[in-house]
């Protein structure tokens, strides 16, 4: 399916926080082993998928993903959680990447022929603008319900529900 909008060389950009949240959109969840096969499939055996993860280092199981990701062959963009003080008695748990991917996706644009951004969140807009004025193709991968207006006016955009035979659990 995605072969069809892929030119030469190509990268994929997984923003995993909004990934976790679109799975519940979704009511499944996405093999991430059987994803990056469905991308060295549908974009070519070297596809570099990068994946930008905020784990808690003290949470084993956190680990175990991030080194599941490792060996599944993702080139892994790491942050530890901070806690921080949301009231006299709570912490909120903090661990954004969208800035670290949105740079990298343009400061890596001269390596690539077509970026794919696994997210729906608006804040990429303007890198995918930047990157579009190079004459790169984007691809924003999410679920109707979890993508931004302004990533569909931007890129050409898959449905993960479309995907669920290949890429489920």
């Amino acid at each position: 399916m995605m072969s069809k909008f892929v030119k030469d060389r190509v990268y994929v950009f997984i923003d995993a926080a909004n990934i976790f949240y679109t799975q519940r959109t979704l009511g499944w969840k996405i093999s991430y082993e059987k994803l990056m096969k469905y991308f060295k499939r549908e974009c070519g055996k070297d596809t570099k998928c990068f994946i930008y993860v905020a784990y808690d280092e003290n949470k084993q199981s956190e680990r175990k993903f991030l080194d599941m990701l490792d060996i599944a062959g993702y080139i892994l963009r790491t942050k530890a959680i901070k806690k921080i003080k949301a009231t006299k008695d709570s912490r909120k748990r903090k661990g954004n990447l969208d800035i670290e991917l949105a740079f990298e996706m343009v400061d890596v644009s001269d390596s690539y022929d077509t970026a794919v951004l696994m997210s729906g969140d608006s804040d990429f807009a303007v890198p995918i603008d930047r990157i579009k004025k190079k004459g790169k193709r984007i691809i924003v991968m999410s679920t109707r319900g979890r993508v931004a207006k302004e990533l569909l006016e931007r890129a050409k955009f898959i449905d993960l529900r479309k995907l669920k035979k290949e890429i489920s659990q």
